[in-house]
Order: structure tokens, then sequence, then C-alpha cells
């Protein structure tokens, strides 16, 4: 899953795609691309309260702080 970020661009909207995840898909500028839109109302419901007995493992973690820390939160 990729997390980007929605721009105006001038009367339109535009989906911003991190620059590691395109490269790694080798997206190329207009290039067509099919995209399923997820809106994430609150990210911060994701990272807490799941796992094994309400404990999240360690790649959740990093996961989550990931996130967290990338300017695209």
């Amino acid at each position: 899953m990729i997390i980007g970020k929605i721009r105006k661009w001038g009367n339109s909207m535009a989906l911003l795609i991190p620059k590691d995840e395109a490269r790694s898909l080798n997206l190329m500028e207009d290039q067509e691309v099919a995209v399923e839109i997820t809106k994430k109302d609150n990210p911060l419901k994701d990272l807490f309260g799941f796992g094994i007995r309400n404990k999240i493992t360690r790649r959740e973690f990093l996961e989550g702080r990931k996130l967290l820390e990338s300017k695209w939160f």
C-alpha cells in the first residue's frame, strides 16, 4: 500500500506518490496508472489496539513510526 497526499493543482486535485515508491514501481511522468482510493479518516486508529493481547509487534511499531515521521502524514 502506498500512502500519498492530495494537493490542489490549479482547479484540480493531484495525488503525490513518494519518490521511493515511484522508483520501486518504475513509474514515469505522464504514464497512466490505475489507482484505488481509500480515505484514511484517522490513521492513528490503525496504530493502536491491535496485535496479540493489545500489544503491537516490532514490525507494526516500525511501520507506524515510519508513517508518523513521514511528510505524507
